[in-house]
């Protein structure tokens, strides 16, 4: 059986590529700047849709973050790449409408001695349809209101999704100050 290597998209300090990498042996401490792509998945109902992600996944193990995360391979359009990932990681049918909302978002973060430094546009889109979820990549999936991922995001109290993934909690603060996505403080 052949196995293709994943390889990720290398970019120049001002986001150009410059080259690619096997994903394999990008993240450590002197991670180049790599292009990804994070996604925000969002019903009929204003709910979002969460992954607790595998286990036994390298980085962020058990982790709960936004719907999708992944990287474009050399030459793929970011949309394409997007609903591949989808497919592959949740197992989505059927047409997703996507739509690029954060161009620029770009982010470092560490899990041990892996590091990520990443140019990551964010994506969000409606999707009602079923899922079959990857468990070589996904250990849970739920939805929840857009408000519970704001509030779950701000706060540092202790709550099942408390400790959503860095990214997807500074992707969701960038979000959030977007006049379609905001939701009202609680008065207290």
């Amino acid at each position: 059986m052949h196995t293709t290597e994943e390889m990720v998209v290398i970019l120049d300090e001002h986001g150009t590529p410059a080259g690619s990498e096997p994903k394999a042996t990008v993240h450590h401490a002197r991670t180049p700047l790599h292009l990804a792509f994070s996604v925000f998945l969002f019903d009929g109902a204003g709910r979002t849709l969460v992954q607790q992600r595998a286990f036994h996944k390298r980085t962020w193990p058990g982790v709960w973050s936004n719907a999708c995360c992944g990287h474009p391979a050399p030459g793929e359009a970011l949309l394409a790449a997007a609903r591949r990932r989808l497919r592959y990681e949740l197992g989505t049918v059927g047409p997703i409408d996507l739509a690029i909302t954060l161009p620029h978002f770009r982010y470092r973060a560490r899990w041990g001695d892996l590091w990520e430094n990443e140019a990551c546009p964010v994506l969000t889109g409606r999707y009602d349809g079923p899922f079959s979820p990857n468990p070589a990549e996904v250990a849970s999936v739920r939805w929840i209101h857009w408000s519970e991922f704001a509030r779950a995001c701000r706060s540092d109290t202790p709550s099942e999704f408390h400790a959503f993934s860095p990214w997807s909690r500074w992707e969701a603060a960038e979000l959030l100050a977007l006049p379609q996505f905001a939701v009202d403080e609680p008065s207290g």
